[in-house]
């Protein structure tokens, strides 16, 4: 019995042995995993910094010339819309008046046949008419200036005065009637002004 229990206990011994063997080969593998991990967590090398921020330099070089080649076609588009609004901002105005015109060289043609002037100043009347109302509802251009009204050097340019029994200066004789267009005067009304005796 002696010899069992011995035995026994050198079987556990071994066992014991063989299992702290185990633990202390797997505590190495783990500590080599540990370093290799380690090892790949270290900060990359300066090459490799290098590269990263050369590429990064280059990709904000590209996008640095995209978006000036962006602006510069968005540039050249708008310089191209001002200029076309420009050339063609009168074309509407202009394809109007076209309609007066037609009717001036109806009536030319008919004065050069008229026995009478009455129904050729009839119909330059017709179409001054026409083509001032077309100015005023199509366009908001306005005319003003005539005799009685008073006198707004704003609006009007004195081309010469008259003392009269007036109490305030008042448009004598309107030579050449003024217009604006919606609010803002584009062509001064030429007038004689009636100012008050001294």
């Amino acid at each position: 019995m002696a010899e069992e229990n011995q035995k026994e206990t050198e079987e556990k011994v071994e066992s014991q042995v063989e299992s702290k063997a185990e633990s202390t080969e797997s505590e190495a593998a783990e500590a080599e995993t540990t370093e290799e991990s380690k090892e790949e967590q270290k900060e990359p090398s300066l090459e490799e910094k290098y590269a990263a921020l050369e590429k990064e330099n280059a990709d904000l070089k590209d996008q640095l010339l995209r978006r000036a080649a962006d602006f510069d076609n968005y540039r050249k588009r708008m310089m191209k819309e001002k200029q076309d609004t420009y050339d063609y901002a009168n074309a509407n105005l202009l394809g109007d008046l076209l309609e007066s015109l037609d009717n001036f060289d109806r009536t030319l043609e008919a004065a050069a046949n008229a026995t009478e002037v009455g129904p050729v100043v009839d119909g330059i009347k017709m179409i001054s008419s026409n083509l001032v109302k077309m100015l005023e509802t199509k366009y908001n251009l306005v005319g003003y200036g005539a005799s009685g009204e008073d006198f707004n050097p704003d609006e009007h340019e004195a081309i010469g005065r008259v003392e009269e029994d007036v109490e305030k200066e008042t448009l004598k004789q309107v030579y050449l009637k003024g217009y604006k267009l919606k609010d803002k005067v584009i062509r001064h009304a030429k007038v004689m002004v009636s100012v008050p005796k001294a």
